[in-house]
């Protein structure tokens, strides 16, 4: 190859802009492997190759497959390449009983049978000289390329488009860097929202990260071309790595052809599907102001609270999804092949084994939501976790407890338990605080009641109307159990609504002198713990008034 041609080579070669994709052939593909398409319903033929140059297609026998006869030949071949004193031109043709062959001397290079030539649709006799002369050519360029003259020339080529690779590669990253610098400084300040009026179609930062993203896209680009250059340049030079090189730019645009071709063949149903994307997204875009309208009040259906219309548009939301994936998976390019069908069943029984717990507690949200267990704001007891809700999602909810810590409870587990809800009734008919104290049966229980609505009566917070009341819950071995019951609004205050009542209670028991008693029993006292009739209603007690008396008229 001259220096002109090889010139002309390097720069045919820096013209397909393309990414590389390297493949290397295995021995199957150096014997050019087993017919074309259109062999496929035949015999299995092999195509025999010398340095990547086309010499006969053979057919096999049983006992001898095509691949393996086709590599015998070219094994063959290559040896006697290799015998420089063996003149090119001395091959000739003899016939025998399989065939005609073509000898070098004593040495069969290879047979043309009959059914080799009924592949070709030739004589045998004119395949075989055809054979005969193309391998003559075969055989003197193989040992033109092997000569060092020519080994040196192309490795002087080879050394020379390295550096010039990296020279260009060089030149590409400092115009790459100027460039990024300018896009940067000049053309990123200027960037501004695409829009009708307030409305924006594009936002300004999806512009300014296109804008930016341009130079490295550029970049990246140029080394591609640069190095797909360099390597089709490269490889075409050496005997044994021609073949990569001359399919080079088959290996990178088969597949994007195929890619085309499909995209063609797919184009019908690429339409329907997004006709459906289409119709599914304004369909529930018009299924999401209806329940909206029903969430601020404007839309109202009896026994359909407005809190359930955002939980009922999500499940309407899964439904109407799952319908348009049902009606759109025929539609889906590959969704007939094996393997599509094989990735959903994988990936079903993986959703399956692991998200059973997840669509537990999705269950149950939604489950919690039309029970209304309780909302946003309430305090609740579940289980050992007493808090107001922060949040309540599909899966878990959360809960702040008094100590202003935050608890992540997972819906199954509130759906599996019993819920005590203090703000529900709070809110209309007052939330009943309650406690309890132990006196001695030596004190009137008519005072330790008025003491007992003495002390709700000091305590802010809890309601006058409806009133405290007194029960009398046991009359222990020791004392009297009293429980004072008071109404309160907010719930969220129990904590300290009991504490300050139970303040309150010491207090007043204090100022009149009665003992809270803990009792644990030691003897018998030395009188009787009675409360006379005259001290039934001692300080704060009052005494009923008298039967018939009242203010005059």
């Amino acid at each position: 190859m001259s220096r002109v041609n090889c010139l002309r080579a390097l720069c045919r070669s820096l013209l397909p802009v393309a990414l590389l994709a390297l493949w290397w052939p295995g021995p199957a593909a150096a014997v050019a492997a087993e017919g074309d398409g259109g062999e496929a319903a035949g015999p299995a033929t092999a195509l025999v190759k010398v340095d990547g140059r086309a010499i006969l297609r053979v057919r096999g026998i049983a006992g001898f497959p095509a691949a393996e006869r086709a590599a015998d030949i070219e094994r063959r071949i290559v040896e006697f390449a290799r015998n420089e004193a063996l003149p090119a031109d001395g091959l000739s043709l003899q016939e025998n009983l399989r065939g005609t062959a073509i000898v070098a001397g004593t040495v069969t290079l290879l047979t043309v049978t009959d059914a080799d030539a009924a592949i070709e649709d030739m004589n045998r006799q004119n395949l075989a000289q055809v054979t005969r002369d193309m391998l003559v050519g075969a055989i003197v360029e193989w040992r033109a390329q092997r000569s060092p003259e020519v080994r040196w020339r192309n490795a002087r080529w080879s050394a020379g488009a390295t550096v010039l690779m990296v020279i260009v590669l060089w030149v590409l990253a400092r115009a790459s860097r100027r460039l990024r610098g300018y896009v940067e400084t000049r053309i990123a300040s200027r960037v501004r929202s695409v829009g009708v009026q307030s409305f924006e179609v594009v936002k300004a930062r999806h512009l300014l990260s296109v804008v930016q993203a341009t130079p490295r896209v550029v970049f990246w680009v140029g080394v591609a071309a640069v190095i797909y250059a360099y390597l089709d340049f490269v490889l075409r030079l050496w005997p044994l790595t021609r073949p990569v090189g001359e399919r080079l730019f088959s290996l990178v645009a088969d597949p994007l052809a195929t890619l085309g071709m499909a995209l063609l063949d797919a184009l019908p149903n690429l339409v329907f599907l997004a006709v459906l994307v289409f119709v599914v997204r304004y369909l529930l875009k018009l299924t999401r102001l209806y329940f909206d309208a029903i969430g601020r009040g404007t839309l109202q259906f009896q026994h359909f609270d407005a809190e359930w219309a955002l939980p009922t548009y999500k499940v309407v939301r899964i439904f109407v999804v799952a319908f348009a994936l049902v009606v759109a998976y025929p539609y889906i390019p590959g969704s007939d092949s094996a393997a599509f069908k094989g990735v959903s069943v994988m990936l079903g029984v993986l959703f399956s084994l692991g998200s059973s717990s997840v669509i537990a507690n999705v269950i149950a949200g939604y489950t919690m939501t039309y029970r209304r267990a309780f909302r946003r704001g309430d305090r609740i007891q579940v289980g050992d976790v007493t808090g107001d809700v922060v949040e309540s999602r599909v899966l878990v909810t959360t809960l702040r407890t008094p100590k202003n810590e935050l608890v992540v409870v997972p819906n199954s587990e509130i759906l599996g338990r019993s819920i005590v809800n203090y703000s529900a009734l709070a809110r209309e008919q007052g939330l009943i605080l309650h406690t309890t104290v132990g006196i001695g049966y030596e004190t009137p229980w008519r005072q330790v009641e008025a003491m007992l609505l003495m002390a709700a009566g000091r305590t802010g917070g809890l309601k006058h109307e409806p009133p405290p009341f007194v029960l009398q819950r046991s009359l222990g071995d020791f004392c009297v159990v009293y429980e004072i019951n008071a109404y309160t609004e907010d719930a969220s205050r129990m904590q300290r609504l009991y504490s300050a009542l139970h303040a309150n209670i010491l207090d007043v028991f204090n100022e009149y002198g009665v003992q809270i008693m803990t009792p644990a029993y030691e003897g018998d006292p030395a009188e009787s713990k009675l409360v006379k009739p005259g001290d039934w209603y001692p300080a704060p007690a009052a005494p009923p008034a008298p039967a018939g008396t009242g203010a005059a008229g």
